[in-house]
């Protein structure tokens, strides 16, 4: 697939990014079936694209050959219906050779992620980025978190790079995010794409779509479609009332929740798909298992949820 139609394809979701998690079976391999079962559900469930062994789906842990094979089994489980883009790390080296195995595997782009340790400065940055860019045909997201975080004009370069074609932001600086789109609107003008990429992003949405970002991933999307979806669907109807309830009853409790333990961005999430009746195993070291009273709590909220969605307004 070329940039151009990744893009149109991704600039008006009719629903959430789903991010889905990487099914473990209960000797902590790879579960492929269970994985397609994931992916699969969630497309049926109303997913605009699946991002696959990104964050939520633990890239980090991943061989190689585990990659590719979680990519490969994403490609199948969409069979077509909507995008699928692959994380790509750690290193300038090992990001190209991830993005080969995607291409392989038939992913339609890539969410370039920060690399791997070191805190480089921007002119490193740019060139990390540009070369796995230049190393693909695969249309490139650069993904803003941790130490890869950067300036308005650094944005710009990577905007009017070939092959990058937008611009996922998990640091949650609005005023850094705002400069960013003015100055790329100004001296890059074209279809640059942004994305809202923190935990829980419905959480901040609101925000972010101040200042023009619409586009943002759900990790909630992966244990409660319903709910995410009748969130996206109020925001983009100007359904105010629905927006603040879902805000004030589940999002911010959850974000609460969530920051009870390291980890749980992605911990929490598996451990909601295993309670709607998926088992896709625990995540694996370093990450660790939520406490048994959160999950407990997690229940509890989910069913809140979803007695959210019957409340007349």
């Amino acid at each position: 697939m070329t940039p151009a139609p990744l893009a149109a394809r991704l600039r008006d979701p009719r629903g959430p990014l789903f991010f889905p998690v990487t099914a473990y079976g209960p000797d902590g391999s790879v579960d492929l079936g269970v994985y397609r079962t994931h992916v699969r559900q969630g497309v049926e469930a109303g997913a605009a694209a699946v991002f696959a062994c990104c964050g939520t789906g633990e890239f980090h842990a991943l061989l190689p050959e585990e990659f590719e094979a979680c990519v490969g089994a994403a490609v199948e489980a969409v069979e077509g219906r909507v995008p699928v883009v692959a994380g790509a790390g750690y290193g300038t080296v090992l990001a190209v050779r991830y993005a080969g195995l995607a291409r392989a595997a038939g992913a339609d782009g890539l969410l370039a992620m920060p690399p791997y340790l070191v805190v480089p400065g921007q002119e490193g940055l740019l060139r990390h980025y540009r070369e796995v860019a230049a190393a693909t045909e695969l249309p490139v997201i650069v993904y803003q978190r941790d130490n890869a975080v950067f300036t308005p004009a650094t944005v710009v370069e990577l905007a009017r790079t070939e092959g990058i074609i937008g611009f996922k932001d998990g640091v949650g600086d609005l005023d850094l995010m705002q400069r960013i789109v003015s100055a790329v609107r100004t001296e890059a003008p074209g279809d640059f794409l942004y994305f809202n990429g923190l935990p829980t992003a419905e959480q901040t949405q609101l925000a972010y779509r101040g200042i023009g970002i619409t586009l943002y991933s759900s990790a909630v999307f992966c244990f409660a479609p319903e709910i995410a979806l009748a969130f996206h669907r109020a925001l983009e109807t100007g359904d105010e009332a629905t927006v603040h309830r879902l805000l004030d009853g589940f999002f911010r409790p959850l974000v609460e929740l969530r920051a009870q333990g390291r980890g749980y961005a992605v911990a929490l999430v598996k451990a909601g798909v295993r309670l709607r009746g998926l088992d896709v195993g625990e995540v694996r070291p370093p990450l660790h298992e939520p406490a048994e009273d959160h999950v407990k709590q997690l229940a509890q909220l989910i069913e809140r949820g979803y007695a959210l969605l019957e409340e007349d307004v």
